[in-house]
């Protein structure tokens, strides 16, 4: 794995996991973990269970023990670390979104295709497909139980830069993550609502804002979490304007969007809007996707999310009403591997779902999904968002990843 923050803890707990909880036909090794601080990784190594630790991901890509790479790492090194892996024969999983443009998401999609021919995997990691309530929400979809499907709405929320105060970290550059809070959140909920309806986005309409335009350079940041004059920064927890000896601490610009609202049409012409923003004051995690249909409506709420809310126009009019559907059965996707009925489950287990899904699919020759076509889809949306943002709310066309493949 290349990578030891945030991501890399919540993927190193679905390795440590995946085969104590899941009978599968291969045992995942965590052999060897990269990071640029030799103290760092060293420590990440030994925290998070891993067998070896380098500074160098050229030594995982080299290795001949090794069949997979995942990658964790930010956005400006995905393409340059996947590929490398794809081309030594090495199976791939990589974070979202895929990469930080157009052109590397390409290459790497290509490259994906390339390498499937030779039975080599890969996979981009958007673990929200793997939460057991929004693989039931497909399904009802899928189903016909919300009969033709009209609208799509989704947001996904959070709180954590409010403040002015809150150090440059690399999420909120440009040339590092891509974008901001589209790109790292809003990702999410294109690809949720892409995978849950089985419908791409064809066109949208956008605005994108940076509410703070300059911000205090950190002198050390790690996943969420940051120190401005040595003092920590972790969400709302601010250090004081003033450094330790009275003076300002130096800023540096903030390159990417704080965010980013927008209105879209589905295949089949459904209406969707969608909202990604990291200044929803009082909002931790907030995703919700809702879908309505002739039939009936679902909506799922990730700080809920061992349930679903679900509408049934077709019952008598004396009984319809939202319902509530605990997602804690052993019928429910997922869920036979975990405790009985009415036992929750939480965040980290998407990612245990994740890895579950993956090292099934290396070990009986199946490709995974989503691929990194998948997550050129993806890439293509944000792009087009990107361009009507700047081009005054312009309706813009979002091209089929398949044919960008081939371009």
């Amino acid at each position: 794995m290349v990578g030891y923050a945030f991501m890399g803890a919540a993927h190193s707990q679905a390795w440590r996991t995946v085969n104590r909880v899941f009978d599968l036909p291969a045992r995942a090794r965590m052999a060897l973990i990269c990071g640029r601080d030799a103290g760092k990784v060293a420590d990440a190594a030994g925290r998070l269970g891993w067998d070896a630790h380098t500074t160098d991901w050229r030594d995982l890509v080299a290795s001949d023990d090794i069949d997979v790479v995942d990658v964790c790492t930010p956005g400006d090194s995905h393409a340059e670390i996947a590929l490398a892996a794809l081309a030594a024969g090495k199976h791939v999983l990589c974070e979202k979104p895929l990469a930080n443009t157009i052109s590397e998401a390409r290459a790497m999609a290509a490259a994906a295709v390339t390498a499937q021919a030779a039975g080599v995997r890969s996979m981009c990691g958007f673990n929200y497909r793997r939460v057991p309530a929004v693989a039931v929400m497909r399904q009802l979809v899928a189903d016909g139980r919300l009969g033709v499907i009209r609208h799509v709405r989704a947001t996904y929320l959070q709180d954590w830069i409010v403040d002015p105060q809150f150090p440059l970290v690399w999420r909120l550059q440009r040339d590092r993550a891509g974008s901001g809070a589209l790109g790292d959140i809003g990702a999410h909920i294109i690809d949720l609502t892409q995978y849950v309806t089985g419908r791409r986005i064809t066109g949208v309409s956008a605005i994108t804002e940076t509410f703070v335009k300059e911000r205090p350079l950190p002198a050390g940041s790690s996943g969420l979490a940051a120190t401005v004059d040595g003092t920590a920064v972790d969400g709302l927890t601010v250090a004081d304007a003033n450094g330790a000896d009275g003076h300002r601490p130096a800023t540096g610009p903030v390159t990417v969007d704080d965010a980013a609202v927008f209105v879209a049409r589905l295949d089949g012409g459904v209406l969707a809007t969608y909202e990604a923003s990291r200044f929803a004051t009082g909002r931790k995690n907030a995703l919700r996707v809702e879908i309505n249909g002739s039939l009936g409506t679902v909506a799922f709420d990730l700080e809920r999310l061992n349930e679903l809310e679900f509408y049934d126009a077709t019952r008598p009019a004396a009984e319809q009403g939202f319902s509530r559907i605990l997602v804690t059965e052993g019928e429910h996707p997922y869920m036979s591997a975990w405790w009985p009925p009415g036992h929750l489950i939480g965040y980290e287990h998407s990612f245990t779902h994740q890895a579950r899904d993956f090292v099934e699919a290396v070990a009986t020759g199946v490709d995974p999904a989503p691929s990194f076509v998948d997550g050129l889809q993806v890439q293509l949306v944000l792009d087009a968002v990107t361009r009507s943002a700047e081009l005054g709310s312009s309706w813009t066309e979002v091209e089929p990843a398949l044919a960008a493949v081939a371009v």
